[in-house]
């Protein structure tokens, strides 16, 4: 009798581990949601001055909007439409995106809170080079309508460092998406 009692205490506790182990979907609504991304970007080969000093003033217009949409030489900001469905919020992936070239560490998880770390890496089609980042995701929700969030990222490529810094506000807009993927 004895020996059944610790069988079934053995299974239990294997049971609540895995449970633990699990982490806890967030609690947001499905649907619709407008996100307001701002990132900033450091570490990344800008244009050589003496380069910029040669264009004509348009050139150089065009190239400093086209580094500043990247994030170079200052944050940026983009609003965007996503559709959070039942899986995302079930796999972690509400409010990010998800690549088969990453690995995720769930840090923490609840009803309001996430934390992951990640590490991406993949190579060039062209040829061995490769790439790799490493960083953080958080998301913060303040009622099931309502998120806010921040990434940190330090990217490794043909022997340059870069770092990217997000920050996200997202707000629900309703339940259905349309074409919104």
């Amino acid at each position: 009798m004895q020996t059944k009692w610790v069988l079934v205490l053995i299974v239990l506790s294997s049971l609540a581990v895995q449970a633990a182990d699990k982490p806890t979907p967030l609690n947001i609504k499905e649907g619709l949601w407008e996100v307001t991304t701002t990132h900033s970007m450091t570490g990344m080969p800008g244009m050589p001055p003496d380069a910029l000093a040669k264009m004509s003033p348009e050139q150089r217009a065009r190239v400093e909007e086209m580094m500043k949409q990247r994030g170079i030489g200052g944050p940026t900001t983009k609003v965007t439409k996503s559709c959070v469905t039942r899986e995302k919020i079930d796999k972690d992936m509400a409010f990010a995106d998800e690549r088969q070239d990453c690995t995720r560490t769930v840090v923490s998880s609840s009803p309001s809170h996430f934390e992951m770390k990640f590490h991406c890496e993949r190579k060039k089609a062209s040829d061995e080079t490769r790439f790799a980042s490493d960083g953080t995701f958080v998301v913060d929700i303040s009622g099931s309508d309502s998120a806010k969030g921040t990434s940190h990222i330090v990217a490794h490529s043909e022997g340059h460092d870069m770092t990217m810094d997000f920050s996200f506000t997202s707000k629900y807009l309703g339940p259905a998406c349309g074409d919104v993927k």
